[in-house]
């Protein structure tokens, strides 16, 4: 990591580090143990004596441990702040009191290193909570700096490579790991208390299915047989609904071979959820609950209310008011002009695009269709939207409508501009199952190899009898060359920051 700092100067840091550290170990100490007790939160000691007085100070020791985040050495005294998880908290070491354990202290401990500490709480003339060290250990000794103090990591490529110093060196990064725990949990929870049975289905497949999307391959070497990695849960939690477990949900690693960025990894969490004898409507409201029950876990403190306004992308959403709920086809009528059954019934999505000024040359209706979604009709969406009534010819998996065979029971979610939910109507008729991965195999066979392979075990599981159903869950169909637009996945970066 040397962000911030040159490459000559960066190896002359570390080689005195590493100059302290054998320093430590000549004097007999070892500078990495294996542990060390008792240390109480930095947010519990500031809280506790939060009603010290200016120059008050307790009884009772306490202990700290954290990494060194700022230092001020101040001839006879050092002062200090260390950091953990729940925040930080500033010591202070005088040189009259320690003697040579002050001095090992300001010779050998650099920012970035790990120390624990005991002493006594007090408050200083300037309002801080501060330990008064009495003793201290060092835990770890850092071998590479931090990042320069007041930029912190400025490249994002280091920042993701090296996410572990992005975490120490960032608290909003901090924050925001920590609220995606809350909304995972949050998640598992409400599945919970709707008789959601969380299971795990298989990781290696020898069918990919379930989405539209590129899968990562490898070998069982004692088999000899060539596997894939999944690339959605999808068909073996829809197969538990046919063994009779008609609520079930999983949230797990997902892999697709497919493009990567900054905000996209080729491996990533998905949540999948199946309900019995419900349908796309049932899921909508399903997604919302679930949306907003992960909203309220993360509101700030003192931000409780019965609104749930955020930020994201700088776009302002209160997640408490009803979702809005619009039709494809009304949205291409009244914005576009398009007669959108017509469309999908001739998958005429390269003429529409062209009609709306968009270059459809060489590219698939998919994208085509994808493209015209966009740029036409995304940006004039309300901020919290189900659009709903999509090509059925996009949607493998899902049941068309009674009304409209050309048009799935299908929506997708969209907040601020980005698709964070999908889910449809299931598919449980075994022959109109069959049809259509047939014409998947089809353009497999035109040159799609993002196109959906047939899956014979689920299909002899459909012939047994599969209950209506809907679910939350992958986009069933092509994808454009977003590889996670089209998924529901309880990620961090989908953690929008609470507006002022």
């Amino acid at each position: 990591m040397t962000d911030t700092v040159p490459l000559s100067s960066f190896e002359d840091l570390v080689f005195q580090r590493r100059s302290k550290l054998a320093a430590f170990r000549a004097a007999g100490e070892n500078p990495f143990p294996a542990r060390f007790d008792g240390a109480d939160p930095a947010a519990h000691v500031l809280a506790r004596y939060a009603a010290l007085p200016v120059g008050g100070h307790a009884e009772e020791s306490v202990v700290v441990a954290g990494r060194v985040m700022t230092r001020r050495d101040m001839g006879k005294t050092i002062f200090a702040h260390i950091q953990d998880l729940s925040g930080k908290v500033q010591i202070y070491l005088k040189k009259d009191e320690l003697g040579d354990v002050f001095a090992s202290f300001q010779n050998g401990v650099d920012l970035g290193d790990i120390v624990g500490a005991s002493g006594f709480a007090f408050r200083t003339r300037t309002g801080e909570i501060t330990l008064h060290v009495k003793r201290w250990t060092l835990l770890a000794k850092a071998l590479r700096p931090p990042p320069e103090k007041f930029h912190g990591m400025t490249d994002v490529e280091v920042r993701y490579r090296r996410r572990e110093v992005d975490l120490f060196s960032n608290e909003d990064v901090r924050a925001r790991f920590l609220a995606r725990q809350r909304i995972v949990s949050s998640l598992r929870q409400s599945l919970g208390d709707k008789n959601f049975i969380e299971v795990e289905t298989p990781i290696l497949q020898s069918v990919p299915g379930g989405a539209a999307a590129k899968p990562f391959a490898t070998h069982h070497n004692a088999l000899d047989l060539s596997l894939s990695l999944r690339i959605a849960p999808e068909l073996f939690l829809k197969r538990l609904l046919v063994g009779g477990l008609e609520r079930v949900f999983e949230m797990g690693r997902a892999f697709r071979n497919e493009g990567i960025d900054t905000r996209h990894n080729p491996e990533f969490t998905i949540l999948e959820a199946y309900q019995a004898y419900t349908d796309v409507h049932g899921m909508m409201d399903l997604a919302e609950e679930l949306i907003r029950g992960a909203a309220r876990e993360v509101v700030p403190p003192g931000r409780e209310g019965s609104s749930l306004p955020f930020l994201y992308r700088k776009v302002p959403v209160d997640l408490a008011e009803p979702f809005a709920r619009v039709s494809l086809a009304q949205l291409f009528q009244e914005t576009l002009g398009l007669d959108y059954g017509a469309l999908c019934r001739e998958n005429g999505w390269r003429n529409a695009a062209a009609r709306v000024g968009i270059d459809g040359d060489g590219v698939s209706d998919a994208k085509c269709f994808d493209a015209i979604l966009d740029k036409k009709i995304l940006p004039g969406l309300p901020p919290a939207t189900f659009l709903y009534g999509y090509p059925a010819g996009f949607s493998p998996l899902a049941k068309a409508s009674p009304a409209t065979p050309d048009i799935a029971d299908r929506f997708e979610l969209f907040i601020c501009g980005e698709e964070v939910a999908n889910a449809y109507s299931e598919q449980n008729d075994p022959d109109v199952q069959r049809k259509h991965f047939e014409a998947q195999a089809r353009q497999r066979q035109g040159g799609d190899d993002e196109a959906m392979p047939a899956d014979e075990e689920f299909l002899i599981a459909l012939e047994h009898g599969m209950p209506p159903a809907g679910g939350p869950g992958d986009r069933g169909g092509p994808i454009d060359d977003d590889p996670h637009r089209h998924r529901f996945h309880p990620r961090s970066d989908f953690v929008p920051s609470p507006s002022p």
